[in-house]
C-alpha cells in the first residue's frame, strides 16, 4: 500500500513540474500491475494532474509557435499519443493563426534562403516541398508559399 502512494506522489511531482496525457504516464508506470496503473492514472485525472485537453492544446500551441510544426505534423503527434479526434480538433482550433502564419513565414523563407542557389528549378521545388511536407504543412499552402517566395 505505501508503495502506490510512493508512485502516486512521485507522479504527481513529474506532473506538477510539465503536462504529461494519459499515455505518457502509462509509458512511466509499465513496470508496476495493471491495476496500479489505472488506480494511480485515475487519482492522477480526477486530482486534474493529467488532463488530455489540456495537454494537447499545449502542445499543438507550442509545437506550432516555437517549432513551426504545421497542422498535419502535430495532429499526427497527438494520434500517436493516442489523445482522441475530438481533442486534437479543438486543440488545432485553438492555436494562434496569426503566430502560427508568422513562424511558418519565418521557417519555410530560411529553407527559400538555403536552397535559392539551386540551379535546377525542379531540384529546388522538390526539396522545398518535400522540407515543407515533413514539417506538416498541406500542399495547397505550401503550394502558395511557394509561388510567393518564387517571385521575390
Amino acid at each position: 500500500m505505501m508503495e502506490k502512494e510512493q508512485l502516486l506522489l512521485k507522479m504527481m511531482r513529474l506532473c506538477s513540474v510539465r503536462e504529461y496525457c494519459r499515455s505518457d504516464i502509462r509509458r512511466k508506470l509499465s513496470g508496476h500491475s495493471p491495476q496500479e496503473q489505472e488506480e494511480v492514472l485515475e487519482t492522477l485525472c480526477r486530482e486534474k494532474y493529467v488532463d488530455d485537453a489540456r495537454y494537447a492544446r499545449a502542445f499543438a500551441r507550442d509545437k506550432s509557435a516555437l517549432q513551426g510544426w504545421g497542422n498535419l505534423k502535430i495532429k499526427l503527434a497527438l494520434q500517436q499519443k493516442a489523445i482522441d479526434a475530438a481533442t486534437i480538433g479543438a486543440a488545432l482550433e485553438a492555436i494562434d493563426a496569426g503566430a502560427a502564419g508568422a513562424k511558418r513565414e519565418q521557417v519555410l523563407r530560411a529553407k527559400w534562403k538555403e536552397i535559392a542557389r539551386e540551379a535546377d528549378p525542379e531540384r529546388r521545388k522538390a526539396r522545398f516541398f518535400r522540407y515543407a511536407l515533413g514539417r506538416g504543412y498541406g500542399y495547397d499552402e505550401i503550394q502558395r508559399i511557394y509561388d510567393y517566395l518564387g517571385r521575390d
